[in-house]
């Protein structure tokens, strides 16, 4: 490069510079319309001299970035082409240092979003076309539960005696065993007691019998065994899979709760499972089984239909339900999503029809007489029936007896489905342990079918099977080809809760059940996945660079996490209902989980951040960034990390944005004083907001201070932040939080602040508010709770009262437990007199504590330009160790006229269905699980809660939405814990509340039982859940050798598009193979969408330019469990569409 191109490059870096810092200078002039913050009275002034003093810095820094531009072309015009690589990262840099512009004033939409039209049609269209509506059935069913003789939950069942005279009645038994991942016992004791022996067992038995089968489910344990076994037994285990002897029924890494566990988990789960099956035995299942979880939901059926099953088994449903499917031979059906109006979703699925899936309940409608065909329970095998008739060893003399009582169980079963096609389980928890059941169960039971075989006149053929063996033979007597929906079977659409198992008892409580590990559980989907995103990238550069230990190390963390929260999503985990010392270790496994992931960002963000990743060295536990917060025990709520920062001293701390859309949003860091000062990346000053920290006791303390500022980071982004410790006195600090408490007149509460804050006593609660440019929120003057919400754009007055209430346990022999909710009445009020109230209130975030018997609850409200702006914020720490034998309830009586009891809940996060309170059930009855969110609405106002944790909720009486909050009970409830629920802890629960109003020019579609939440309640609860990561540099000072920012995105996804996973795949030798997931969400266009700065109009993704930094080298279209992968997509092909509620996977090798 000669003289004159140096002089070039010179005169247009200045000339940019120059040009763009002119442009801001006159963005940051009073009167920009995009700038939203609250006007702030008395600190007005102040802000104003701020500014000023804020423009005259960023002009000296304006003239040192000159300078340096100047300094850089000359060493290059002497021949060091090293310094090109520093010019360019001055060029770079953004934003430009000239803006006094604070962050939470960057644009943002002020106007409504405009949605794709295939998004607003799919609301319009209503509920999909379905033969069964489950909330129709629900309307017409009289959950009367009349006696049904043999079959108590159904009726008697008769036949024509040559119903079989045609074609012959065919019966597949299927052997199984259901083994719980922790339960009574922990995994490792499970496997160690009973399930090592289980696997071993069945090998050597199905070589030994060569007529049996064997079905299993839960590779959680099954990688165990495989990973212990010789290279010969594996070889064996193969050959049996290879003959369809044995089949993997799911997969996955366990047999998932699916009224809890979020469907990022959910399909996490799934697929660790199906890989490493997939891997190790090159097996991929076709059939699904869920025979335990308490209730189902068709998220499940969703995520199953599209990992390439074709089939799917049921068993827990209200018993009301199942007599009515029933009677009308509806057991088996079409499963189709609510929304979906083209039958892309269907799947076939088989509801078992009895009370439970162990033998006395399966063979036909009869247990007494079932049970006497388990030939465990033989005299003198450790186990009886309970109707005190045993079963028989078969013999040549009873054998015709045995035949024909049995086979009439089956043909009366047969009654309920179609086809002449029967299934039946033979198995239950942790059954085949031994080899005497091995023998016992397979010897007596070929005899017998060898004697129905031989009876032409039975016209029956009854023989060991597997679960898919027993689909097969159902779509051949349906006429249907192997991979097709039988024609004419039932199209159903809906899910199955509230689950009842008997009587009035419903399995509502483990909705709540403890919710400490529910938030746990959240807090480590959030953390798996916001790591999943950043390593995904690192391993790419890493890759390049030479970094060989951090993706070997790091992958072996990652796999581990993966697999503790997939642990957890067991129907014994997540549930709350396994016994103390279970929930303890799921709870170290998911602490040991969290922290892990914490290690892997904050590697993967160093590595990210070098400006040379050559130079990057890989040191295990010795990162350039700290943590955010650590924690003492499992069952500890966290500790922040302080930022220690003294006077002259500087401290970089990086925020991560895991969302695939640019975020503007409140902060809060941690620091020991309140003399400090924020700087963006570009030397700005970032206005903030000083807060107190309150200690366990209430005090303030002297040493900690919450530092909270409006940050902006880009979409998969990093930004770093400089804090300065500044003198006492010295100008540009944060502002200082105002604190006034109430009702502390009577309290020995403390109000030394050391001479920082001004703490006032009031003695009344008269006229306490919160507000921004958006929203404001009136409080109760006797309570000290939340009263009512003004929607400032229509003001439209929402009347929104915040209660909390408790329930009892009903008294007797059946009571309330960790399944059970069984209550003694309608909710009663928390008693309190004049609870103490602290309000704290600044120019970017005021809150309202009170501090009531049991709870700690806050309300905050943030003046932000981002989405956070439009949302209330709801933080509750729950405390009921003093209590017992109580569930605690948050309710909000609004004066929202939902009509017919009609209120919306989510399944999973994934979609949301309506629900109806029927005065028909009993109170439990009309509590329906929560994992993220529940509205209801008139036809002008909506209030949706979401949710960071999975709860219960109820919509009890016209305008009340009402969450649990937790649960203490001294009773078992008789299914099978055999503890109560003693074991609560220090509770954080985490919400926020959206207040919206319909568009005036919006139009209602027609009556649907499927709901869409507005996109404005998707981005809040993201907002929510998916927080900004706080990684704060472990020294003191500036940062060496490392970027202020990095974006893993060229642009924003579309604002309707979710980033759901970026992962890597598990093959050491394909380290740069990753799978990219990404869900389409479903949108109410009915309501407005302010803050956000993605766009919509077109939902389309280009996967060939979809990362910055990173190349897509090779693309290609896969199921959600990766392992049945579409064609090669060619670059012109890569421009993608994502329909709306979709989930989409994609294989990508990345360079």
């Amino acid at each position: 490069m000669n003289m004159k191109k140096y002089m070039v490059l010179w005169g247009g870096a200045m000339f940019f510079v120059v040009c763009f810092s002119l442009y801001l200078m006159m963005e940051t002039t009073p009167g920009s319309a995009s700038l939203r913050a609250v006007e702030v009275g008395e600190n007005g002034l102040s802000n104003i001299d701020a500014r000023i003093q804020q423009i005259e810095t960023m002009l000296n820094d304006n003239q040192k970035m000159m300078n340096l531009i100047r300094k850089t072309v000359q060493e290059l015009a002497a021949g060091d082409h090293g310094s090109l690589e520093k010019l360019q990262q001055v060029l770079q840099m953004n934003p430009t240092p000239l803006s006094a512009r604070p962050p939470h004033s960057v644009k943002t939409r002020t106007s409504d979003v405009s949605l794709p039209a295939d998004t607003c049609q799919l609301t319009q269209l209503g509920s999909s076309k379905a033969d069964i509506q489950v909330l129709d059935v629900y309307d017409q069913l009289a959950f009367d539960n009349i006696d049904g003789g043999a079959w108590k939950q159904g009726f008697p069942i008769t036949y024509s005696p040559n119903k079989w005279e045609k074609q012959k009645l065919k019966v597949f038994v299927v052997p199984h065993s259901h083994n719980d991942p922790g339960w009574l016992k922990t995994f490792e004791k499970y496997y160690t007691d009973q399930t090592r022996a289980i696997l071993n067992g069945m090998v050597d038995a199905l070589e030994r019998h060569p007529q049996m089968r064997f079905i299993y489910a839960e590779m959680s344990f099954f990688s165990m065994f495989w990973d212990e076994i010789n290279q010969d037994k594996r070889l064996r285990v193969k050959k049996l899979l290879q003959e369809k002897r044995l089949e993997i029924v799911t997969g996955g890494w366990v047999m998932n709760d699916e009224a809890n566990a979020h469907y990022f988990a959910m399909l996490d789960q799934m697929i660790e499972g199906n890989q490493w099956l997939q891997q190790e035995l090159g097996v991929t299942p076709v059939s699904g089984w869920a025979i335990d979880p308490f209730g189902h939901s068709p998220t499940m059926a969703y995520l199953l239909g599209k990992m390439g099953f074709q089939n799917m088994l049921i068993q827990r449903v209200h018993y009301s339900m199942k007599k009515h499917l029933a009677r009308s031979t509806q057991l088996e059906f079409v499963w189709r999503q609510s929304w979906d109006h083209k039958g892309s979703t269907d799947i076939l699925c088989h509801l078992m029809p009895f009370y439970s899936y162990d033998v006395p309940h399966t063979c036909g409608p009869d247990p007494r007489v079932c049970c006497q065909f388990d030939f465990k329970r033989l005299p003198g095998g450790g186990v009886s029936c309970p109707w005190r008739i045993p079963p028989q060893v078969i013999t040549k003399s009873n054998i015709n007896e045995r035949a024909s009582t049995l086979l009439e169980q089956y043909r009366q079963k047969a009654t309920l489905y179609r086809n002449d096609v029967v299934f039946v389980p033979l198995g239950d928890d942790f059954r085949y342990d031994k080899v005497e059941e091995w023998d016992n169960q397979f010897d007596n039971y070929q005899r017998l079918f060898d004697y129905m075989n031989s009876k032409p006149e039975w016209q029956v053929e009854v023989k060991f099977a597997t679960l898919s063996d027993y689909f097969v033979a159902l779509r051949e007597r349906a006429g249907a080809a192997p991979e097709n929906i039988p024609p004419h079977y039932p199209v159903l659409s809906g899910d199955f809760y509230t689950y009842a198992d008997r009587d009035d008892h419903y399995w509502s409580g483990y909705f709540t059940s403890r919710p400490f590990y529910k938030r746990l559980n959240r807090v480590m989907e959030s953390h798996l996945r916001g790591t999943e995103l950043l390593f995904s990238q690192a391993v790419v550069v890493a890759s390049r660079s030479g970094a060989g230990g951090f993706v070997r190390d790091l992958m072996k963390t990652m796999v581990t996490a993966r697999r503790s929260l997939a642990l957890f999503q067991h129907h014994d985990g997540i549930t709350g209902t396994a016994r103390e010392l279970v929930v303890a270790d799921y709870g170290q496994k998911l602490l040991s989980a969290i922290q892990g992931m914490k290690e892997v960002m904050v590697q993967s963000a160093e590595l990210l951040l070098s400006i040379d990743p050559k130079l990057y060295t890989y040191k295990a536990d010795n990162s350039f960034f700290d943590v955010d917060e650590t924690r003492a025990s499992h069952d500890s709520l966290p500790v922040r990390t302080v930022l220690q920062v003294g006077t002259g001293q500087s401290r970089s701390v990086t925020l991560y944005n895991s969302l695939g859309h640019a975020r503007q949003t409140v902060v809060r860091l941690y620091v020991s004083t309140p003399h400090v000062q924020l700087r963006d990346p570009l030397n700005n000053i970032v206005p903030c907001q000083v807060e107190p920290f309150w200690n366990e006791d209430e005090t303030v303390s002297n040493t900690v201070y919450k530092l909270v500022f409006v940050a902006n980071v880009p979409a998969l982004g990093l930004r770093s932040y400089t804090l300065h410790g500044m003198a006492d006195g010295e100008r540009q600090q944060g502002v200082l939080a105002k604190v006034d408490i109430y009702n502390s007149a009577h309290s020995s509460l403390r109000l030394d602040t050391d001479g920082v804050f001004t703490v006032v006593r009031k003695p009344s609660l008269v006229g306490v508010t919160l507000e921004n440019n958006d929203l404001k929120v009136t409080f109760s003057e006797v309570t000290g709770l939340m009263d009512a919400v003004l929607v400032k754009s229509t003001g439209e007055h929402v009347s929104a009262s915040m209660q909390f209430v408790k329930y009892g346990a009903k008294h007797g022999k059946e009571r309330s437990g960790a399944y059970l909710f069984l209550p003694d009445g309608a909710a009663k009020p928390l008693a309190y007199n004049n609870p103490i109230v602290r309000v704290v209130s600044g120019d970017i975030l005021s809150e309202v504590h009170v501090l009531l018997p049991g709870v700690e609850h806050i309300i905050s409200l943030h003046n932000s330009p981002g989405v956070d702006g439009q949302t209330i914020d709801v933080s509750n720490t729950v405390d009921i160790r003093n209590e017992n034998d109580i569930e605690l309830a948050m309710r909000i009586v609004t004066n929202i006229e939902n009509e017919n009891g009609e209120f919306y809940t989510d399944l999973n996060g994934f979609q949301m269905q309506k629900r109806k309170t029927l005065s028909k059930l009993p109170l439990q009855g009309n509590f329906y699980p929560m994992p993220a969110m529940a509205y209801l609405e008139s036809d002008k106002v909506r209030l949706s809660i979401l949710s960071a944790q999975s709860l219960g909720v109820a919509s009890l009486k016209t305008g009340w939405l009402e969450v649990m909050q937790d649960r203490r009970l001294s009773h078992d409830d008789n299914r099978g814990l055999g503890q109560g629920i003693h074991d609560n802890k220090r509770t954080p629960n985490k919400f926020s509340i959206l207040v919206e109003i319909r568009k005036a020019s919006s139009t209602v579609g027609p009556a649907s039982t499927v709901g869409f939440p507005s996109l404005m309640s998707h981005l809040a609860l993201q907002e929510l859940v998916h927080h900004i990561h706080v990684l704060p540099a472990r020294m003191a000072g500036p940062p060496t050798g490392q970027r202020h920012n990095f974006t893993g995105l060229t642009t924003q996804l579309p604002c309707d598009v979710h980033l759901l996973n970026l992962r890597t795949l598990q093959s050491t030798s394909q380290s740069t193979h990753t799978a990219l997931l990404l869900h389409r969400l479903g949108v109410d266009c009915g309501f407005p969408t302010y803050g956000v700065t993605c766009q919509c109009s077109s939902s389309k993704v280009n996967l060939a330019k979809l990362f910055s930094g990173v190349k897509v080298q090779k693309a290609s279209s896969t199921s959600l469990t990766l392992t049945r992968d579409g064609t090669e997509l060619s670059e012109a092909s890569q421009l993608i569409d994502v329909p709306p509620m979709e989930i989409q996977a994609y294989k990508l090798q990345l360079t």
